[in-house]
């Protein structure tokens, strides 16, 4: 089954590729120090991972505009990885029904004892970038059900995780349709009717109030909208418990 390392990998690799110039490749490389100065970012995870990500980056990586001309470097570096250590625990969600979320991010010392080392490769040039995983997965005692997002089940005992049921394991690569709901609204047929380009259709839900994620009919998760590269991505903030996101497949089959 899969872990959050091995989805921040899937995750960096993808958008490294798509958001730093150059479109330069991530490839796992042997552990080595930093020829000169370094800086990193750590992110400390809770859910059914939980504990302390970080990743350390060769200062010279810096002297590249590789987050984009006239920018700061280090703050795009920052916000990339932010973008990552969340695709990576969506990623984990999506592929093995278990939910870790960040719950701080910060820069750190670089210096690190490193996990994994990989090389970042442009052209003839290349950077090392060293992670640390330091996460772990609770006991479920330790780690309460939910019966749905944002809040907590009320009970002695959790249920078995869906994750671990027997024969889950023969769906996870299934794919479904997900979708983003911002909000509905009923409207008469005759206001249908007469909508046209210009109208605005109000919705019942505020700007700041959060989005659902939609899989059949069932309300997986919720969370806030972002930009990804150009495309809207959803940042989760709260999600329902592995048996009501399995629930949601049923009309499916």
């Amino acid at each position: 089954m899969k872990t959050y390392l091995e989805c921040w990998i899937g995750a960096a690799s993808a958008l490294f590729s798509q958001a730093l110039a150059g479109e330069p490749e991530l490839v796992e490389a042997s552990p080595r120090p930093f020829a000169g100065s370094s800086f990193g970012f750590a992110a400390t995870l809770s859910g059914d991972e939980q504990g302390r990500f970080a990743a350390a980056l060769d200062g010279a990586i810096l002297e590249s505009p590789l987050v984009g001309e006239g920018m700061d470097q280090r703050a795009g570096w920052g916000e990339l990885l932010r973008e990552v250590a969340d695709a990576a625990a969506g990623e984990l969600l999506a592929k093995t029904g278990r939910n870790c979320r960040v719950e701080k991010f910060e820069p750190i010392s670089a210096e690190i004892t490193p996990s994994l080392a990989f090389l970042l490769k442009s052209g003839a040039r290349a950077w090392t970038i060293l992670v640390q995983d330091e996460l772990c997965v609770p006991h479920p005692a330790e780690e309460p059900e939910r019966d749905s997002p944002g809040a907590p089940a009320q009970g002695a005992a959790s249920e078995p995780r869906a994750a671990h049921s027997a024969g889950i394991e023969l769906l996870l690569d299934i794919e479904l349709e997900a979708s983003l709901r911002f909000g509905c609204r009923e409207m008469p047929l005759g206001e249908l009717l007469d909508l046209g380009p210009g109208d605005v259709v109000q919705l019942d839900r505020h700007v700041a109030d959060p989005v659902d994620l939609i899989v059949g009919d069932k309300i997986v998760a919720r969370g806030e909208v972002v930009l990804i590269d150009g495309n809207f991505g959803l940042r989760v903030t709260e999600v329902a418990a592995p048996k009501k996101r399995l629930e949601s497949i049923r009309c499916l089959f």
